[in-house]
C-alpha cells in the first residue's frame, strides 16, 4: 500500500512530540471543562466555551498528527546525486548562495529553510544533479540558480 506522506526521521519525531503536548493539554482542558462545568449554569459561562472551543481544536489537531504518522512513510535522506526529499540543497545565484532542506508538505516550515517538494523551488529541484541550473518562478521574477551541493 503506497503511503500518503513522506516524512524524514526529524520530521516524525516532531510530531511525535507535538502529538505527545497535545494529549497532555488535552487533560488540562477536560479538567478546566470540568471545573467550568460545576459553575452552574452552561448557557453564559464563558470559560466553559472556551474550553470546549478549545478540546476541538486540539482533539482535531491530535486526529490529524495521528493520521498523517499512520500513513507516513520514513524516508532516509536520497542520494547525493539527484535531489529528493531529505535532500539539502545549496543553490548559487549571483553572488548569494541559500541552502534548503527538501521536505513533504507536511514537514515543510520556509522560516527554517524546510520547503516543500510540491512547492515552486521544490518542484525545479527535484531529481536535478548537482552544477545542474534551474530556473525558479519567484515573486520577484524568475531567476536561476546553480546546484552547489547536495547532501
Amino acid at each position: 500500500m503506497k503511503k500518503e506522506f513522506k516524512l524524514t526521521k526529524d520530521g516524525v519525531a516532531e510530531l511525535q512530540s507535538e502529538l505527545a503536548e497535545l494529549k497532555a493539554k488535552l487533560i488540562e482542558v477536560i479538567d478546566a471543562i470540568k471545573t467550568a462545568r460545576d459553575q452552574g449554569d452552561l448557557s453564559e459561562n464563558a470559560e466553559y466555551h472556551a474550553a470546549k472551543e478549545e478540546q476541538e481544536r486540539v482533539d482535531g489537531r491530535i486526529s490529524e498528527i495521528e493520521h498523517i504518522l499512520a500513513n507516513a512513510e520514513v524516508v532516509s535522506r536520497a542520494s547525493n546525486n539527484k535531489i529528493g526529499i531529505g535532500n539539502s540543497v545549496t543553490l548559487k545565484g549571483g553572488r548569494k548562495e541559500v541552502t534548503y532542506h527538501i521536505v513533504d508538505s507536511v514537514e515543510a516550515d520556509p522560516l527554517e529553510a524546510k520547503i516543500s517538494d510540491e512547492s515552486p523551488i521544490g518542484k525545479a529541484l527535484i531529481g536535478k544533479k548537482l552544477g545542474d541550473k534551474v530556473e525558479i518562478e519567484l515573486p520577484a521574477g524568475k531567476t536561476t540558480y546553480e546546484i552547489v551541493s547536495i547532501a
